[in-house]
């Protein structure tokens, strides 16, 4: 949840290669977050990409919001672990 409130929105590939975790783990993740209205997905071609979920309400984002500066060093590793992956998915260009 903190770093895909950090970076807005990843892929679960992104997510394992950030958290140095398995796919089926990740994914399993992913899933009960989803399942409890926290996260939402979408999916372009092969990528599914996960974002907080839009309409959380305004505590749980400050909640994420303390929460993401109380553990900066965690986060920052897991960003630069991301920064650092090559092929990264790209991301279509949404308009309105």
């Amino acid at each position: 949840m903190l770093l895909v409130y950090a970076e807005g929105e990843l892929c679960v590939c992104e997510m394992t290669h950030a958290l140095d975790q398995s796919q089926p783990k990740i994914s399993r993740h992913l899933a009960q977050l989803r399942a409890c209205g926290l996260l939402a997905d979408r999916r372009q071609g092969q990528w599914v990409f996960y974002r907080l979920m839009p309409d959380l309400p305004r505590w749980a984002r400050e909640v994420l919001e303390a929460t993401v500066q109380g553990a900066e060093l965690q986060i920052r590793s897991s960003r630069q672990r991301l920064a650092s992956m090559g092929n990264r998915p790209e991301r279509q260009i949404t308009c309105c």
